[in-house]
């Protein structure tokens, strides 16, 4: 059965279609507050924290995606230079890094002014593109922090997507 045709009715809370799909995954997840989420969702390279948060002032769902950073003062730079790169790569969505809680953050809002409905398959497609893209990028991001690769260099991995597993 197709995410959607769990969900019959046009108004249920995207907060509820994300606590559906964050069991239907088997994410560990918190409902925070009515209008938001937080869950931890496992990568290849790591386990990522979600965020999603209703905005009805807006109309809008706000998802941010995070994992732990803490890159020398001496890299930052180079980090930046790499986030703009990296954000050149991306149609939906942006990496930022904030420097004080020490985390890479990847946001999006989907807006959906005029009551408009997300649907669960939208929901569960903006989730996966969020972790797909920190993991797409999450080894340029080392490269560059620990690895003392210029950001060209290390773009040069994330580019080349890898097909299966040696």
């Amino acid at each position: 059965m197709a995410l959607t045709e769990q969900f019959l009715e046009d108004d249920i809370h995207p907060i509820d279609i994300v606590e559906t799909l964050a069991e239907h995954h088997e994410w560990d997840f918190d409902r925070v507050a009515e209008d938001q989420i937080a869950m931890a969702v496992e990568g290849q390279w790591r386990t990522y924290s979600i965020t999603l948060a209703w905005s009805p002032y807006d109309e809008t769902l706000r998802m941010i995606c995070t994992f732990e950073m803490d890159p020398p003062d001496h890299k930052m730079a180079t980090l930046y230079e790499t986030l703009n790169a990296v954000n050149d790569k991306c149609w939906a969505g942006a990496f930022t890094y904030w420097s004080a809680q020490k985390l890479m953050v990847f946001r999006y809002g989907l807006v959906l002014a005029g009551g408009q409905v997300a649907s669960p398959d939208q929901i569960d497609t903006l989730i996966n593109a969020a972790v797909m893209s920190a993991e797409r990028f999450y080894p340029a991001f080392q490269l560059v922090v620990w690895g003392d690769r210029s950001a060209e260099d290390a773009l040069q991995v994330a580019i080349a997507e890898a097909y299966g597993r040696a």
